[in-house]
Formats: structure tokens, sequence, C-alpha cells
């Protein structure tokens, strides 16, 4: 085959020691990166830990922050042609309480990534992490790592003050769409840092509790901007949501067009279902793909959403709850299996050829 056969939407590449990132960061912020980090707060602990255990790097470290390491265990093992690196405790840079920190942090990191990661092998692309809570900043930013061909999305975190329709983030679209790049969203930093409670009434006791309703958070920004009309503002946009579920879809397909139907009114800006919206401009990724006791309903969900080019395979790699792409869509209809593993990445990133040097990974 001509064309990528496997394009992993969600590899989670990690910081080794936090001085790696000091000479990508302007000094006066150096003391309060090494004291604090990203600084956003809280969570829920998870018994198992976050991390698979067999990811360390040879000679110990934190997982995902060896590029070779990260080749050869991952790459290599799977036969994935390209990944698409998505950070690792980093994205709360957004609930930072000062924006002028979460600015420089991610700038910082941004530089870091080209260096240390797009440089070690072609496989790797990256996203281009923004400060969603000072958007004109964020446009900025985008607009100056747009530039590096290897930088093929713009990525935040799915925490936030406010719902991603609302105007308040526009720059932020207008300056993805200006450069070409999709905007992705990535999931952990619900109910964090200056982010609210991660739901409608409250918060959750245990990490499982909190990691079972993470797709309500979806459901709420992917209605908002359906209904803000951000996909008729910006036509050509893509708006990426990782690592979310997929089951959730129809159901919130349905309503919003149900509802359309006899509010349509107070949506004037809307010239289309909000499910053709949805099909034409949301792109979901499988991890963690729901697991129904019969793997025929899974198909049919696919076919409720309607839209073979909207799903795309990611392992989540090394996070506990990793895929394996030999095995997670078995139960998925062999005709979609490909679009999947590869075509749908392909066409939403133009990943049309093999890395370079591809034969020496």
């Amino acid at each position: 085959m001509s064309r990528p056969n496997i394009i992993d939407a969600d590899v989670h590449n990690a910081i080794a020691h936090s001085k790696d990132l000091l000479p990508f960061l302007p000094k006066v912020w150096h003391d309060y990166w090494l004291s604090a980090g990203p600084a956003y707060g809280g969570g829920w602990h998870s018994p198992i830990g976050v991390m698979r255990k067999d990811t360390i790097p040879i000679g110990g470290g934190i997982p995902g922050s060896d590029p070779q390491h990260m080749l050869k265990h991952h790459f290599e093992k799977y036969g994935i042609d390209y990944g698409i690196l998505t950070g690792s405790g980093i994205l709360g840079v957004s609930l930072n309480p000062n924006p002028d920190y979460g600015n420089v942090v991610a700038s910082a990191y941004n530089d870091w990534l080209v260096e240390t990661w797009l440089k070690a092998s072609p496989v790797y692309k990256g996203s281009i992490l923004v400060n969603h809570a000072d958007p004109l900043a964020a446009a900025k930013e985008i607009d100056r790592m747009a530039k590096h061909k290897d930088m093929i999305q713009v990525i935040m975190c799915s925490g936030s003050r406010m719902l991603f329709g609302q105007r308040f983030f526009h720059p932020i679209y207008e300056a993805a769409e200006r450069n070409g790049l999709p905007v992705a969203v990535h999931p952990g930093t619900e109910g964090r840092g200056i982010a609210g409670a991660p739901t409608p009434s409250g918060y959750p006791t245990s990490y499982l509790e909190w990691h079972n309703i993470l797709p309500t958070n979806y459901m709420a920004h992917v209605n908002s901007l359906v209904c803000e009309g951000v996909f008729e503002k910006y036509p050509k946009l893509k708006f990426v949501a990782i690592e979310g579920g997929i089951a959730w879809l129809p159901h919130l397909m349905w309503r919003m067009d149900k509802n359309y139907k006899g509010l349509r009114d107070l949506v004037p800006w809307l010239k289309r279902l909000p499910s053709e919206y949805i099909r034409e401009h949301i792109r979901l990724t499988t991890q963690p793909i729901e697991e129904p006791a019969n793997p025929v309903h899974l198909n049919q969900i696919f076919d409720m959403i309607g839209g073979d080019n909207m799903i795309m395979f990611s392992s989540d790699y090394p996070h506990w709850d990793f895929d394996n792409p030999s095995m997670v869509l078995q139960p998925i209809r062999k005709d979609l299996r490909q679009r999947i593993l590869a075509d749908n990445a392909i066409e939403l990133y133009g990943l049309q050829t093999f890395p370079v040097l591809k034969q020496e990974v």
C-alpha cells in the first residue's frame, strides 16, 4: 500500500525533567515552573496509576518521555506509521489562574516539542498547545507555530470556565482556520484549577465516578459549538474530541435535531440540522471505545452516527487503558476498520505518504 496503514491520533509524550523546559522558558518564570509546574491542582486518585508500568524507558524515568524508547516500544511493535503527540500533564496550563504564565509555558512547550520530539523522527507529528484562557495570545501562538510543517493541529484541555462555542474563544478558531489546522481537545482537567465542577451537580467522589462521566463535558462543548454557530462562522474548521468515547453522540445528535425543529428561531444563524454540522466538522478518537457485551451494538452505534469519516484510531499510549490497534477494532465491521485505522486521519491531517526514512525508524 502506498498510503499509511495506521495513524495513532493520541500519543502522550512527556517532559522527562522539569529543567528540560528551562532553555525555552523566559528566565523570570524559571523558579515558578520548577516549583509549581503547570500548577492547575486538584484531581482524583487512581489506585492503578495513570501510566502503564511497562512503558518506563530503559534506565528509568517517566513513561512517554524518551522518543527513541517510544519508537521501539510502541511504533515498531504495532506497525504505526504516524503518531499525533498530545502531551502529558501539560494541557492544564489553561487552568492556571495566571494567564501570562499559561501563555509562556505553552510557548516554551511548543518550542521544546519541536526540538526534542519532532526532530527525533518523522513519525512524530505535533500539536500546538495553547492557553485557551487567553484566546488572543493563543491565536498569536497558533500563527507562530503553524509555520512548522510537523505541527498539524491545535490542542487545548477540555476543562474550561466556559463552553467552547462562546465567542470568547473565536479568535482561536479563526487562527486555526486561517492556518488550515484542526482544533483538538483532550480530557483530564475537568474539575481542576479554575475550571468549574466536572458535573452540573458538583464533584464526583472517586476516580472511577469521575472517569465514567467525562463524556458529558464533550457533549456540552459540541452542543455549544454547533448552537453558537461556530461552524457557520468558520466553515473550514474541524474539531477533534480526543479520548471522550463515541456512544454518547447518537443521542446528542437526535436530541439536537428534534429540538432545533421547534426552537430554530433561537439560532437563526444555523442553516442546517445540528447533526449535519456534527458529521462535517466533528472528529472523534477510538480510545476509550465503549465495549458492549454484544459487539453488534457497537456497529449499530456507528450506523446511528452516519459518518464513517468521523472516527480515528487512538491508542492513548502510555496510559493504563491503552488500546492495541491489532485487537481493539476487531468487533467493528471490516469495511470501516481501515478508515478508522488510517484513512480518516490521512484526510484530516494530510498525511498522504509514509514518513521519509521510515526504514530507519
